[in-house]
């Protein structure tokens, strides 16, 4: 499960680092903690009852580089793109609405891209609507910004449903 996002403070409550907050739920949840990797990411591992291993990872490079430690991590767990989870914020969707996918392009997504570009398209999605910025604000900016007081306020309950989301897709 990789949660996209920015590394550093300055991004930590970004509307881009979305995938990185579910992740940090889901690690809270497992009790477990993160640690650097040779990929290129923070990662925590969970091991289920039945010995399956869940691997949660945060990249710690920008959100448009996020392919390399995502290929790197794959390959160091000898697993394909079919076992891949990643969780990220979507411009096309409203606040709110979060959804699950199997494969599709982009929409534009430059970490997708990246991603995409280097393991395939064959891989899971959780999808977390940030809707689309207000006015003519640049879709750069809109993303980098912090949720506004008012989405703060509802974000806990939607990263539940987002973990829960994620629990959908580890069981099938």
């Amino acid at each position: 499960m990789v949660g996209l996002g920015n590394p550093g403070p300055g991004y930590q409550n970004n509307r881009h680092n979305i995938g990185q907050m579910v992740v940090d739920e889901l690690a809270k949840k497992f009790g477990v903690g993160f640690r650097s990797h040779k990929s290129g990411s923070l990662i925590a591992e969970y091991k289920m009852v039945g010995g399956s291993k869940i691997v949660l990872a945060k990249s710690t490079s920008f959100m448009n580089l996020s392919g390399n430690p995502v290929s790197k991590l794959l390959k160091f767990y000898s697993l394909d793109a079919t076992r891949l989870i990643v969780i990220h914020d979507e411009l096309d969707l409203e606040y709110s609405d979060i959804r699950a996918k199997f494969d599709g392009g982009h929409a534009g997504h430059n970490g997708l891209r990246d991603i995409s570009a280097k393991v395939g398209t064959n891989y899971h999605r959780v999808r977390f609507g940030i809707g689309r910025p207000p006015g003519q604000l640049p879709v750069a900016d809109f993303v980098l910004k912090d949720f506004s007081a008012s989405e703060r306020k509802e974000l806990p309950s939607l990263i539940e449903n987002a973990c829960e989301k994620v629990a959908q897709l580890i069981e099938s």
